[in-house]
């Protein structure tokens, strides 16, 4: 074996198409476009979303709802990880920069602090927002809240 008898695996390599080369080929004449008609034209090529000149589906379909430009999203943190968080490191102060060396946030993520679960320790939490359970079973373990 050498490099002047390798060849590609049998059925690897096709060879392409080669269309609008004379009657002789098969692939002549109208070169696979069918006959007449918008798409066997020269420089064809379709707006997205066209639909023939019927009614696209996105103007067929009707509006609905709209999109609150003043939206602030918050990530969700629930008591029950603040509790999980506090006991597994130790902590006394849950702020930003603890959820996110623990993962549960990414850098830029608004974080609301929610009521589900239970929380034994004194802990000082730090967030942008709280909702008013998670805010009272806090300060009745305790803790302070601390808002952004």
């Amino acid at each position: 074996m050498n490099l002047s008898n390798l060849t590609p695996a049998t059925g690897s390599v096709k060879t392409r198409k080669r269309i609008g080369r004379g009657t002789g080929s098969g692939l002549g004449g109208t070169s696979t476009k069918g006959h007449k008609g918008q798409k066997s034209r020269a420089g064809y090529s379709r707006k997205i979303g066209f639909e023939g000149g019927q009614m696209p589906i996105q103007r067929r379909l009707p509006k609905f709802g709209f999109k609150n430009i003043n939206r602030v999203e918050y990530k969700a943190i629930n008591l029950s990880t603040i509790e999980d968080l506090a006991n597994s490191a130790n902590l006394t102060k849950i702020g930003i920069d603890e959820l996110k060396k623990a993962g549960f946030i990414s850098k830029n993520a608004l974080v609301k602090i929610l009521g589900k679960g239970t929380l034994t320790v004194k802990v000082d939490v730090e967030a942008h927002a709280f909702s008013k359970t998670a805010e009272e079973v806090i300060t009745a373990a305790g803790g302070t809240v601390v808002k952004l």
